[in-house]
């Protein structure tokens, strides 16, 4: 099951996304802080991280380039009622995953989480074939090196 952090501090909105994205099947966890959002991603992995720009004890991109940080690998959309020129640029800076302005289509939204998330999960099938094939590989080399002593 794959799991999404929200972070906003509008708890109706929480609420409203975790409800929309429950119902395709994810699992959800909402906080309203980043400080929140830093300790949950301590205690979890999170396959994408939906992040509000403007956060009462942090602004939404210096969260998203720590949780970045911690976990790499995490798709990373910056939701904003008050989209700027600075917050895209500084957004595409630490490698967002997409921008997402409110009020938004719960359509496009879905549409966009599912795109990264099958992006995701190619990826680490990739990886997965990669260390297989390095294992695989690193197999045939120590018979061959057995057999040559």
């Amino acid at each position: 099951m794959k799991t999404i952090l929200v972070v906003d501090d509008d708890e109706e909105f929480r609420k409203m996304l975790s409800a929309i994205l429950t119902d395709k099947g994810y699992l959800v966890k909402c906080v309203g802080t980043g400080k929140e959002a830093i300790d949950e991603s301590y205690d979890q992995l999170f396959n994408l991280a939906l992040v509000d720009i403007d956060l009462p004890d942090i602004v939404g991109t210096d969260l998203l380039d720590k949780l970045r940080k911690a976990e790499p690998e995490t798709i990373k959309i910056i939701i904003t009622g008050k989209p700027t020129l600075d917050n895209s640029i500084n957004a595409a800076n630490i490698g967002i995953n997409g921008f997402i302005v409110k009020p938004f289509d719960p359509k496009k939204l879905l549409k966009l989480i599912e795109e990264k998330l099958r992006e995701q999960d190619a990826k680490m099938k990739f990886d997965e074939k990669k260390v297989s094939e390095y294992i695989e590989s690193r197999h045939e080399w120590m018979a061959e090196s057995k057999l040559r002593k």
